[in-house]
């Protein structure tokens, strides 16, 4: 049937329950990023798959997931979230014990790439069942908080977790994880989670699908392929090959009857800045992990999971963020301005990065922790705000487009500051050897083989020429930032949250 309910309507014990639940998937998807970082020497030892496979290992879950987020949004609303995030939880559970169990580098990449299929139908939806569930504006906001920092605690967890289970088990392990939570989802959602989808879906546009596949895929290959292979035919071609199709997928949308993702959204106040704004957010995150991951590993010669571990030390105040946010927007202040802040915030994340040495430990994790602060207080304001303004019919395609906005947003981000990080690096290291000169990494093979005082003296001047890039590049970034805080106090104006609208609810099935 169809619901309406008004629109002072509260969630209740049974909603919040259910938020718990939709947090099971949302936590393995975010894991599933970073999972792989301590087990790959394992399954590089166990299934000896060549370069390129390795590599295909890691990236084909990320593609696949950033191909099918606006496919995958737009489904949800036609089908019902809970039905497709209960498909979706299927495919993901068999996938994993696939990829647990997989006897070969080409049954582990295809499990991989089914994993990214399940993962693109698990985050839009649970990002829309919040939209759907929570229609009061001051508990929205506090579930999208709460929302936010799951998502960005997963990722830093999964690294951790992946080197635990490593260590006392096989590398499948940091797979079949995911069983007993997807086994749980699919037992709790029919119970908890309520069904909604768009009581008039119209036609699903089968010729989107490939034609968002096309523009996203090429370009996120060739934006995240840039920082370490420079500025290649093959790279700068797949770029343009996506924003071509790019065009002509923006131009169907316009003209079809029933399109993927319906062009209204962006008349929603709000709704427009906001997944911009949430694009260049992710632009600093993404492209200051690019640094500081490394500096913990090869500056400082941290191991895998120390860094990992370490990485770990600001995440409390980072889980602070949002709920601090959410309770100034709450007691009256500008929205635009929390914001704003965020950014600042961000911005001196960025400046705390120009202030290390090669032995900064404890600098370099303030100016990471400040920073994701920043990027959690600015991502959990413009998610609540873009979903706010969003028709709740739409809340699907509305989440799909945040979510392809962050891949964009942090495949730029690392290929433009990894891009002058890398410019940095080559010219402060002077006259060194070819392979040293690429990376860091490079460099700190080459010492290895370099006898006594040489080696030491090229691996000190390849940590100072890093650490230079990362100085370089934490400029720009905070330049960008400052760039972006004055976008937000000017697009911001007057959107100190969501405006209530008469819109037409989606349609809730009893269960």
């Amino acid at each position: 049937m169809t619901n309406s309910p008004s629109a002072n309507s509260r969630a209740g014990r049974r909603e919040w329950t259910a938020l718990a639940v939709l947090m099971l998937p949302l936590l393995l998807v975010s894991m599933d990023v970073s999972v792989l970082y301590f087990a790959i020497p394992s399954i590089s030892a166990d299934l000896e798959p060549t370069g390129t496979q390795q590599l295909w290992i890691f990236d084909i879950y990320a593609f696949v997931l950033a191909g099918l987020l606006m496919t995958m949004g737009s489904l949800g609303d036609r089908i019902g979230r809970r039905k497709l995030l209960m498909i979706g939880a299927t495919a993901f559970g068999a996938a994993s014990v696939c990829a647990a169990y997989a006897n070969s580098a080409e049954m582990l990449i295809a499990a991989r790439a089914i994993l990214g299929i399940g993962g693109a139908t698990l985050m839009p939806t649970t990002m829309a069942l919040v939209r759907n569930m929570f229609r009061d504006d001051k508990q929205r906001a506090t579930a999208i908080g709460i929302w936010s920092g799951v998502m960005t605690g997963g990722i830093a967890l999964g690294s951790v977790m992946s080197g635990i289970l490593v260590e006392h088990f096989w590398w499948g392990s940091v797979f079949l994880v995911n069983l007993p939570a997807m086994a749980l989802l699919l037992l709790l959602a029919p119970v908890l989670l309520p069904e909604f989808k768009d009581p008039q879906p119209g036609r699903f546009d089968f010729l989107s699908v490939p034609l968002s596949m096309a523009a996203v895929l090429p370009l996120v290959y060739g934006i995240k392929e840039i920082p370490s292979e420079g500025f290649e035919p093959l790279y700068v071609a797949s770029i343009v090959v996506g924003l071509v199709f790019g065009a002509l997928f923006v131009r169907r949308q316009r003209t079809v009857e029933s399109p993927m993702i319906s062009p209204a959204l962006f008349r929603g106040r709000g709704f427009g800045p906001a997944v911009t704004l949430n694009l260049i957010s992710a632009f600093a995150m993404m492209g200051s992990a690019y640094f500081t991951t490394q500096y913990l590993q090869a500056v400082l010669g941290k191991s895998a999971l120390e860094a990992a571990l370490w990485a770990l030390a600001p995440t409390v105040f980072i889980g602070l963020a949002a709920p601090v946010a959410t309770v100034l927007v709450q007691r009256g202040v500008h929205r635009g301005s929390v914001v704003t802040a965020g950014f600042l915030t961000s911005a001196c994340g960025y400046g705390l990065l120009t202030l290390t040495g090669t032995d900064s430990l404890w600098t370099v994790l303030a100016g990471a922790g400040v920073l994701a602060s920043g990027a959690v207080i600015v991502g959990s304001q413009l998610t609540d705000l873009a979903l706010g303004a969003a028709p709740a019919e739409k809340a699907g395609a509305a989440s799909s487009l945040l979510e392809t906005g962050q891949e964009f947003g942090g495949a730029l981000g690392m290929a433009v500051l990894g891009s002058i990080g890398t410019a940095v690096y080559r010219h402060e290291i002077g006259d060194a050897p070819a392979e040293a000169r690429e990376t860091l990494g490079g460099a700190l093979a080459v010492a290895q083989h370099l006898p006594g005082r040489a080696g030491d003296a090229l691996l000190a001047s390849a940590r100072e020429a890093f650490t230079s890039g990362m100085h370089i590049a934490a400029l720009a970034g905070g330049a960008v930032l400052l760039g972006a805080a004055v976008l937000a106090l000017r697009g911001l104006r007057g959107v100190a949250a969501p405006q209530r609208e008469e819109q037409r609810e989606p349609e809730r099935a009893t269960a």
